[in-house]
C-alpha cells in the first residue's frame, strides 16, 4: 500500500462537502490498495465508505471502429447513395471492404435503406439514422446504456463485453481530520522513561478482532459420521468386529454366505481378484497372539485356551450344502470347485467379517451383537455416486427365537437414533438372507423416499454349517457410510468426499455432525 494514499484520501475529502467516488478520485489505483487504505481510515472512524458494485460495458476493437467511422450498414448505404446510377454488387467489397460488405449489406436491406435492381444496388431513402453508431458512442462515453435490451443485443453481436467494476463512495467520518496521526500499538520502555506515553496517541484495542488461525489437524467428515455411528452401536450394546483384513478368500467372502459360485457378483466385472498369490489355504483358525514358541512356530489357538473348532468339517459342510443340499435345503446342485473358493479377493462387503465372527460364536452359542464400519471394494464404474472403494456400516444380532417383526422394530429404533423416523420396508432378494428387505427413509430435504440400507435374516444354509443351534436366528443389515455423510454435508459428488479431488479447505472447515439433528 502506498504510504501516502491515506493522506490523499483525506485531502480529497477536504476539498468537497459531500462524498467522493474512488473511481473518479483515484482511477489508477487498484482495488486491493484502495480497500486497504479505506479500512485503515475506517477503523479509526475518520471516514465512512460503502462499496458499489456495477457492470461496465467495454467496446471491442470492431465496435470502436463503428463508433468512429459508422456501422457496416451505414457504410454500405453511403457507398450506394453516392453511386447515382446504382452500384454493382460485385464492386461493393472493393469500396467498403469485404467485412462491411458481408455484414452491412443484409442489415441495410433489412432496414429498408437499399434495394436491389437486377445486379445493381440503389438507395431506397435519402437519409438514415445510424442507431448502432449512436448506441456505441453512448456506451463509449458512459460505459453503459439506459436500455438493457440494447446492451443484450450488442453483446450477442460481440460488439461489447461486460466487466464487473467495484468502486467506493467515501464520506467524512465522525473523527475526520485532514492529517493522519500515527497511532502507537505498544507501550515501550523509552516511552515510560521519557514520559512521551502521556502525549502519544495509542491505538485502541479491538476486542471484536478474530484471533490468528491456529494450524491444526482436522477430522474427515467420514470419520465424524463414523464416530456417530460407533456411539449409536455402543449405546445399544454392540461389540465392534475386527476389520483389518482387506483381502479375503472367496470362501469367506462368498461361499460361507451361501452365494453360489456362478453368481454375477463373483465376475471380474464386479470383484477385484488378487493375482499374486493366486490362492489361499483352506479355512483355518487365526492365532490370537503373535508370540512365537522356542522352535519358531506359532502356538495353536487351542494351546492358547481358545475353543477348539473343526474348520475341515465346516469346509465340507459348506461344500455339501452348495452342491447337494443339507439341513433341509436342496442347495444349488452344482459341482463345487475348491479352486474358486480359495481365490483371493478384495472384500466386497464386511459381511465376510460377520461370517467369521458368527463361526467363532458357534463354539460358544449365546446372544451377541456385532458391528463393523470399514472399507470395501467393488469393480464399479466411477461416477458422481459410485466409487471402486467405499465404507460399509454393518450390524449383526444373534439370539434365539428372533422374528421378522423384531427386525423391523429394531430398524425403527436404530434409524430413529439417526433422526430418520419415517421408514418403509420393501421385500428384496439376497443369497444369504431370507426374508430380505430394502429399507427406505423419507428425506425431508429432498422431499422424497430414498433407499438407506438393506437387511434380512441369515439363511439356515449359512448358519447351520457353522454349528449354530437350529433355533438361533441372526439379523443382518448394512448401509454405506458415504450416503448419510453426503446428505449431512450437502455433497452431491462422492468424488468430492473421497479421493484426490477432495478440497482440503472443506475438510478443515466442516462442522461437527449429530445424526439425529438436521
Amino acid at each position: 500500500m502506498s504510504p501516502d494514499l491515506t493522506l490523499q484520501v483525506l485531502e480529497a475529502l477536504s476539498e468537497v462537502d459531500g462524498s467522493i467516488l474512488s473511481s473518479d478520485a483515484f482511477p489508477s489505483i487498484d482495488f486491493t490498495t484502495i480497500k486497504s487504505a479505506l479500512d485503515r481510515l475506517g477503523s479509526r472512524e475518520m471516514i465512512v465508505y460503502r462499496q458499489i458494485d456495477r457492470e461496465e460495458a467495454n467496446l471491442t476493437p470492431e465496435a470502436e471502429g463503428i463508433a468512429a467511422e459508422g456501422s457496416h450498414e451505414a457504410k454500405v448505404f453511403e457507398a450506394v447513395r453516392q453511386a447515382v446510377q446504382g452500384l454493382k454488387i460485385a464492386d461493393l467489397p472493393g469500396i467498403v471492404g469485404k467485412e462491411s460488405a458481408k455484414v452491412g449489406q443484409g442489415k441495410a436491406f433489412k432496414e429498408g435503406w437499399i434495394k436491389k435492381d437486377k445486379d445493381l444496388l440503389r438507395a431506397a431513402t435519402d437519409s438514415i439514422q445510424d442507431a448502432s453508431r449512436e448506441q456505441l458512442q453512448t456506451i463509449q462515453r458512459t460505459r453503459t446504456h439506459p436500455e438493457p435490451k440494447v446492451l443484450q443485443d450488442l453483446r450477442k453481436r460481440k460488439l461489447i463485453s461486460m466487466q464487473k467494476v467495484i468502486t467506493f463512495e467515501i464520506k467524512k467520518g465522525p473523527n475526520y481530520a485532514a492529517e493522519f496521526v500515527k497511532e502507537e500499538t505498544d507501550l515501550t520502555a523509552d516511552m515510560l522513561a521519557t514520559g512521551t506515553w502521556k502525549t502519544v496517541k495509542m491505538k485502541p484495542y479491538n476486542f471484536k478482532a478474530l484471533g490468528a488461525p491456529t494450524p491444526s489437524g482436522a477430522l474427515h467428515p467420514l470419520n465424524k459420521v463414523r464416530h456417530e455411528f460407533r456411539q449409536i452401536f455402543f449405546e445399544m450394546g454392540f461389540e465392534e468386529m475386527p476389520t483389518n483384513r482387506y483381502v479375503e478368500t472367496g470362501f469367506w467372502n462368498f461361499d460361507a454366505l451361501f452365494v453360489p459360485q456362478q453368481h454375477p457378483a463373483r465376475d471380474l466385472q464386479d470383484t477385484f481378484y488378487i493375482s499374486d498369490p493366486p490362492k489361499a489355504d483352506p479355512p483355518r483358525a487365526d492365532p490370537s497372539k503373535t508370540e512365537q514358541l522356542a522352535d519358531g512356530s506359532i502356538p495353536s489357538p487351542e494351546a492358547q485356551g481358545a475353543p477348539q473348532q473343526d474348520y475341515s468339517s465346516y469346509w465340507a459342510s459348506v461344500k455339501e450344502v452348495h452342491s447337494a443340499g443339507k439341513y433341509g435345503s436342496i442347495g444349488y446342485r452344482y459341482p463345487f470347485r475348491d479352486s474358486e473358493a480359495l481365490k483371493l479377493v478384495l472384500r466386497t462387503h464386511t459381511t465376510a467379517v460377520s461370517t467369521y465372527m458368527l463361526h467363532k460364536l458357534a463354539a460358544d452359542p449365546r446372544p451377541a451383537r456385532y458391528f463393523s464400519i470399514d472399507r470395501v471394494f467393488r469393480n464399479e464404474t466411477v461416477d458422481a455416486t459410485h466409487l471402486a472403494e467405499f465404507h460399509q456400516v454393518e450390524g449383526v444380532i444373534a439370539d434365539f427365537e428372533l422374528t421378522l417383526g423384531g427386525l423391523i422394530g429394531f430398524m425403527e429404533v436404530f434409524f430413529g437414533k439417526m433422526g430418520i423416523r419415517r421408514l418403509r420396508f420393501k421385500p428384496a432378494y439376497n443369497p444369504y438372507t431370507e426374508p430380505s428387505m430394502e429399507i427406505f427413509g423419507f428425506h425431508e430435504g429432498l422431499d422424497k423416499w430414498v433407499e438407506i440400507g438393506n437387511s434380512g435374516m441369515f439363511r439356515p444354509e449359512m448358519l447351520e454349517p457353522m454349528g449354530l443351534p437350529k433355533d438361533m436366528r441372526v439379523y443382518g443389515w448394512g448401509l454405506s457410510l458415504e450416503r448419510p455423510t453426503m446428505i449431512k454435508y450437502g455433497v452431491k459428488n462422492i468424488r468430492e468426499l473421497l479421493g484426490h479431488k477432495v478440497d482440503l479447505n472443506f475438510i478443515e472447515s466442516n462442522p461437527a455432525v449429530r445424526l439425529e439433528k438436521d
